[in-house]
């Protein structure tokens, strides 16, 4: 596919990678080789003046609902603490391609990462560095797709892009259900009356609530993430 040669669509991004994207399908939680072509990616994005702002989920680890008769609490802190040992994966990556890359917690854990506050998020950004969430929002009950709504509101970020182990928003699993609609835009309130699990319900009113722009697309190709950027229609857009 030829690449958009012009200005970004986009000027700050918080690009939302899920767990399983992260292990692209290999038998191990993290595939390196993989985290390293998203680092390609995000270097040539931020060469087109793009400000990269990431945050990762941990289904290649551990989700809270894994749990089974846990205390929820406890079962989604696992969860917190999975998000961070993938941030720091990803930093270490990103950092060995040359990419100045800092990871900031939503919850204090000062031996392996910075605190998160939306201030310094946004001075490192400023800066040039690729900022790495981990912990999620720092609290239970919550998924990583409403921390990223979360943050993206936090530091003025343009979209959410949601960078997933499917190509766009459908209305059933393409998997499953070969008959399954294909959707290349649509608003939160389809999503909410539709239930359609491009996000969570919470992140979907949330971003409702607070007009902030959603891509889904597929993170097969990690290219994509700089087409999505560059302004090329690949996947879903989700908005008001």
């Amino acid at each position: 596919m030829e690449m958009n040669q012009g200005s970004p669509k986009y000027r700050r991004i918080l690009l939302k990678l899920s767990g399983e994207a992260l292990a692209a399908g290999g038998n191990d939680i993290l595939n390196f080789e993989f985290i390293r072509e998203i680092a390609g990616v995000v270097r040539k994005c931020q060469a087109a003046g793009v400000q990269v702002a990431l945050l990762c989920g941990a289904g290649n680890i551990w989700r809270g609902r894994q749990g089974g008769k846990m205390n929820r609490c406890r079962a989604d802190h696992m969860g917190m603490l999975a998000t961070t040992i993938n941030a720091l994966a990803i930093k270490d990556t990103f950092e060995q391609e040359g990419i100045d890359a800092v990871v900031m917690s939503a919850v204090k854990m000062d031996t392996f990462a910075d605190y998160y506050t939306s201030r310094d998020a946004i001075t490192a950004l400023q800066a040039g560095k690729v900022v790495i969430l981990g912990g999620g929002t720092g609290l239970p009950y919550f998924s990583t797709d409403t921390a990223a709504a979360l943050r993206a509101a936090e530091i003025e970020a343009d979209v959410v892009l949601m960078a997933k182990n499917i190509d766009a928003v459908y209305s059933a699993d393409p998997k499953l259900d070969p008959t399954a609609t294909r959707y290349e835009e649509l608003t939160y309130m389809e999503i909410l009356e539709k239930n359609l699990r491009a996000l969570d319900m919470s992140a979907a009113t949330f971003c409702q609530d607070n007009h902030i722009r959603c891509y889904a697309f597929g993170l097969s190709d990690p290219e994509n993430i700089y087409r999505v950027v560059m302004g090329e229609r690949i996947g879903t857009e989700i908005h008001n």
